[in-house]
């Protein structure tokens, strides 16, 4: 079922500016990942990425999203493959470097081949191997749904959060409500 839009009549123009929606977009905190594949010529690229969210289990789909200014997306946008890695706490450094411009994002950077030749990298605390399934260009991104062919994580591994523009490897949750401590479903 495709969604039917409603009339660009009925939408209101914002009533605040971009910086403003920024900073309140900033309140949700998130995990961090990076998302790499490889670009026409097969080479590695790369990119620090917080808009990521599963979509279904069956089948296993995940969604991100690239803005198209990015000078990676049309790696991502035409190519068959890519890997999502949810980061680890110790992996502060290599998400500051794949969000940099002009740098050699994987100079030093423990990775290896997927068996479809997507860079995996080490440590982190979940990687997603992923077909694109689909995309949808919405704004200034492209929403692309992957579907997982193969997944892992490291057990007990802490991820890396991200909220109102600067990581946190530290987690002080407090003590939880007794209502919070048992999970509502199994």
């Amino acid at each position: 079922m495709n969604p039917v839009p409603f009339p660009a009549a009925a939408v209101r123009p914002p009533d605040f500016s971009a910086l403003q929606f920024r900073d309140a977009l900033g309140m949700f905190a998130t995990g961090v990942t990076i998302v790499t594949a490889l670009d026409a010529a097969g080479t590695p690229v790369g990119l620090t990425a917080s808009s990521f969210n599963s979509v279904a289990l069956t089948p296993p789909l995940v969604l991100w999203s690239v803005a198209h200014h990015t000078t990676t997306h049309a790696a991502f946008a035409r190519g068959t493959r890519y890997a999502i890695h949810i980061l680890a706490v110790e992996q502060r450094e290599l998400a500051e470097r794949f969000a940099t411009r002009g740098v050699d994002r994987f100079a030093g950077v423990a990775w290896e081949p997927s068996a479809d030749g997507v860079p995996i990298l080490q440590g982190a605390a979940a990687v997603f191997e992923c077909f694109n399934r689909s995309q949808y260009d919405e704004g200034d991104h492209t929403i692309l749904v992957g579907q997982v062919e193969r997944c892992r994580h490291l057990a007990g591994a802490s991820p890396l959060l991200y909220h109102g523009g600067m990581f946190y490897t530290e987690h002080p949750l407090g003590s939880l409500a007794a209502t919070a401590e048992r999970p509502l479903h199994k």
